[in-house]
């Protein structure tokens, strides 16, 4: 094993118990308001925050979820681990946030810790990415379909500006695929709530 890859496991780790903080929860305790698990579309995450209590808590749901992975991301890439060593990290913390073990697996659904962890990882990617939701998000009005959009452009957008990162960018894109199965349903019946 390479010196840099014993650092692996111990990363992974951090990065899963970093990727846990459920950024809704602590932003909305600290407001005084309702857990956003128990209303709206019952996630804790930026758009469901935004649909119950505003912009302001849902801009800082989304700080809290695509800062808390970047430290652990930073140390991989300081190490010196390879970029498919570096995605174990960030898939970890991708993990922590989607299947909390403090909160019995029920996490969010990924796509603003995929930024942050993409803004380490793949900057452009996540800047094509971010440009993509907000378009979809303000013509469309609904963030499953501006969520869905921009994972699915990730990989593409990934061969274009950040080759080594591909497959990186692929396992994330499934697993923000496979965490909006409900949304999907949703869409397809036309019950998915507006932002």
């Amino acid at each position: 094993m390479e010196a840099p890859l014993i650092s692996l496991l111990p990363l992974v780790v951090l990065g899963y118990l970093g990727g846990s903080w459920l950024g809704a929860l602590t932003v909305c305790r600290l407001a005084g308001v309702g857990d956003p698990r128990l209303a709206g579309s019952f996630n804790p995450g930026f758009s469901n925050v935004l649909r119950l209590h505003g912009r302001r808590l849902a801009l800082a749901t989304l700080l809290v979820d695509a800062l808390k992975g970047m430290p652990v991301l930073m140390l991989a890439i300081l190490l010196g681990l390879p970029p498919w060593a570096q995605g174990v990290v960030g898939l970890a913390v991708l993990l922590g946030h989607s299947y909390p073990v403090w909160h019995r697996l029920r996490g969010g659904k990924a796509v603003a810790s995929a930024f942050g962890v993409m803004l380490v990882l793949t900057p452009g990617v996540a800047l094509c990415c971010a440009g993509c939701w907000a378009l979809l998000a303000w013509r469309v009005r609904t963030a499953a379909v501006a969520s869905l959009s921009s994972a699915a452009a990730a990989p593409l957008a990934s061969l274009w500006l950040a080759p080594d990162y591909v497959g990186v960018v692929i396992a994330f894109t499934l697993l923000v695929l496979a965490r909006h199965v409900l949304n999907i349903r949703r869409l397809g019946r036309g019950e998915e709530p507006p932002l």
